[in-house]
């Protein structure tokens, strides 16, 4: 009897063996994900007022009331934020406070590491929080951080150690703020790397919407960056050159509102929950990764029952840059539509706002996307506002952006490909992670 090697395993069994590796790759992930899966709350809300009354500030709010007396100014895609920042920037006096989800190297990166960079080498007291992941060191070269350092700018990282811990991992800094001598804030969706050039005018320039802010709002600007820089270095930030008297700059009525996992209830969540359920007239929002839960979808569709005009715009298929958000979100895009929300796939480029407009008089401006991780993972901020004036420009730009795109029907969505409802299909048991 010849002697004999290992026995190899015929095509059919090695097929076999990968595809049980693969399910249990699978099976793991799901558990991991389920493990740090957020508390979900789902809010009682019966119709019983409305945005216009009394009682809805109060009751949708959480934190700190409204401050009157401020001056937005709403600044739409790469070529009116970031000339904005720079100028800001340039002329801090005494402290310039960023914080940042993305911060690339590139083009972008490089005016705002140089205008930090400036300042600071001119006696501003700079200091630079950004997310661990978002800008990771794959997409930030360490030279650059390098030169800010040596520039004199403090700049630190949210949860930089222990990256292997799952809370760690998932619990990121989604926050985009900037103040300048606790005087003069911003706060918004973008990022800071080059797709955020131009003006949505091709693919590779996305669509965003940043606010600038003066007036009594900023201290809610101040207090979201010193919440988690005082998180990272244990420093707090205390003093005139923080937290300066602030004299009222406009008329518009603003609340900031951060969101934590850390806290008890989720701020902009929950803000988001209550307009819905308060909506007489219309709901219009715009948002990059929409995946309401079944909670919220009913929020939706008892909103259309009672009248209201219910609309989203998403990104499309072709334009997003993270597909499996897009294809955890449409699996709940029929019975939305099905109940009679409007759905748009904003064409040109990436759309990549977190707006809301709610009856023409409560609106926000963000970073929390409409999602499970924004609201119960993430680091947050919105800027909410009370009043017509602004609404009314919010409804004018998404009247605009709806020109720019495609209407999503509840037939387009029967028949969509068996490709996507089995993507759906293995991406929904991620909901809470994407």
């Amino acid at each position: 009897m010849s002697a004999s090697g290992p026995r190899r395993l015929k095509p059919l069994h090695l097929f076999a063996v990968v595809l049980l590796s693969v399910a249990a790759g699978y099976a793991l992930a799901i558990s991991v994900a389920k493990s740090s899966a957020p508390k979900q709350t789902d809010y009682e809300l019966p119709h019983g007022f409305t945005v216009s009354d009394p009682t809805f500030l109060p009751s949708a709010l959480p934190g700190p009331t409204m401050t009157a007396g401020n001056r937005l100014e709403l600044l739409e895609n790469g070529d009116a934020i970031f000339p904005a920042m720079l100028a800001a920037i340039s002329s801090a006096r005494k402290t310039v406070n960023f914080e940042a989800y993305i911060f690339w190297s590139g083009e972008v990166g490089t005016r705002f590491r140089d205008a930090l960079a400036e300042r600071a080498v001119h006696g501003v007291a700079v200091r630079v929080l950004l997310d661990a992941i978002g800008s990771s060191r794959g997409r930030l070269k360490a030279s650059d951080v390098d030169l800010l350092r040596r520039a004199g700018c403090h700049v630190e990282f949210f949860h930089s150690t222990k990256p292997w811990t799952v809370w760690v991992f998932n619990h990121r800094n989604h926050r985009r703020v900037l103040v300048v001598d606790g005087m003069l804030g911003f706060t918004g969706g973008v990022g800071f790397a080059d797709q955020w050039r131009g003006d949505a005018d091709s693919p590779e320039h996305w669509r965003d919407t940043q606010v600038r802010v003066e007036g009594p709002a900023v201290r809610g600007l101040q207090r979201a960056f010193q919440e988690n820089w005082s998180e990272v270095t244990g420093e707090a930030l205390v003093g005139d050159e923080f937290f300066p008297a602030l004299p009222q700059a406009g008329s518009s009525s603003v609340a900031v509102v951060p969101s934590s996992p850390l806290a008890a209830m989720s701020g902009a969540g929950r803000v988001y929950a209550i307009s819905l359920a308060a909506a007489a007239k219309e709901i219009w929002i715009a948002n990059s990764y929409f995946l309401p839960d079944d909670a919220t979808s009913s929020l939706f569709v008892a909103a259309v029952k009672r009248g209201v005009d219910v609309r989203v715009i998403v990104p499309s298929d072709e334009q997003n840059d993270v597909p499996a958000t897009k294809a955890a979100g449409g699996s709940s895009f029929g019975p939305l539509l099905e109940g009679g929300v409007k759905i748009y796939e904003y064409q040109p480029t990436m759309f990549h706002l977190k707006t809301m407009v709610v009856d023409g008089i409560f609106s926000t401006v963000g970073s929390a996307n409409f999602d499970d991780r924004s609201f119960h993972l993430n680091e947050e901020i919105n800027l909410f506002v009370y009043g017509a004036e602004f609404a009314g420009l919010m409804k004018e730009r998404y009247g605009r952006d709806l020109l720019r795109c495609r209407s999503y029907t509840h037939a387009m969505w029967k028949q969509r490909s068996l490709k996507k409802r089995v993507t759906e299909w293995l991406v929904t048991p991620f909901r809470s992670e994407l």
